[in-house]
């Protein structure tokens, strides 16, 4: 998928939403344990209740290596049901990867050739050979970790190198790998404060944004700070749109959740003069 035909798709369903299916086997309602896949079902619930309000979808691998074999099978059904029913949301594989380049291409390969995803999350430590292999394929994105959400970033990310925090470094570096139309980062909601100055270093690239709602970020921060005039964002919410509900009318509650949300997102876009 191109950076046109993304941003052409938010403006088309103003909304700049990305659903995480980060569909915990032990968390789903226990009526769809009787059927032969039940990861499946209910993403194929959540997917056709949220898909018109919806840009992306990121399943979290490690909710689908977990169950092991049979996972991989779900995860890959799941992502043919999207390619398949809803050609113009945006996949993303959420599985951090990244390793010497040989084996990092083997990632790619499995990611873009074998499951079709359009984009993955891909870690920077080891520098540009372990990235370049995912940045081969016309089409495919690559999403580098800049700045998460999580409390342990501390031990690292803000630490300055020669007067640098590390994931300005990452930032900066980063930016002589690939170009707009292929990257994008991913800076965690609950630092949105920090935005304002990330946006100065990449003013025009997309940026996957987790952490609103269950984990404490702010979609208006979010807004306020990260926005650019192409919105930019991808504002991902998992856990509080697919566990909206527990019961049989679990799609049902996750469609309220997700209208609610991009509701906010159109109202965003009307207000920075984007719609």
């Amino acid at each position: 998928m191109t950076r046109n035909e993304l941003i052409n798709n938010i403006l088309k369903k103003k909304s700049f939403l990305c659903v995480g299916l980060d569909s915990d086997i032990h968390k789903i309602p226990s009526f769809l344990h009787e059927t032969d896949d039940p990861v499946f079902e209910f993403n194929r619930g959540i997917i056709d209740a949220t898909a018109d309000f919806a840009v992306a979808y990121k399943p979290n691998i490690a909710f689908y290596e977990s169950i092991g074999a049979s996972g991989w099978v779900t995860l890959k059904k799941t992502v043919d049901y999207i390619k398949e029913n809803y050609p113009d949301i945006f996949t993303i594989a959420d599985a951090k990867r990244g390793d010497i380049g040989n084996t990092s291409k083997l990632y790619a390969r499995a990611f873009f050739e074998n499951m079709d995803f359009d984009a993955v999350t891909v870690a920077p430590y080891m520098g540009e050979d372990s990235v370049k292999p995912f940045l081969e394929y016309p089409g495919k994105w690559v999403i580098l970790l800049a700045l998460t959400s999580n409390k342990g970033a501390d031990d690292f990310q803000y630490h300055p190198d020669d007067g640098n925090s590390l994931y300005k470094l990452v930032l900066n570096k980063s930016q002589s790998w690939a170009d707009k139309e292929n990257m994008m980062y991913v800076v965690g909601a609950t630092r949105a404060d920090m935005l304002s100055d990330i946006r100065k270093i990449v003013p025009d690239h997309f940026l996957l944004i987790p952490g609103i709602g269950v984990q404490g970020g702010s979609l208006d921060d979010v807004v306020g700070h990260g926005m650019n005039n192409k919105c930019g964002l991808l504002v991902n919410s998992s856990r509080g749109i697919i566990f909206a509900d527990n019961n049989k009318e679990y799609a049902r509650s996750a469609r309220e959740k997700t209208n609610e949300l991009q509701r906010n997102m159109e109202a965003h876009l009307y207000k920075r003069g984007i719609l």
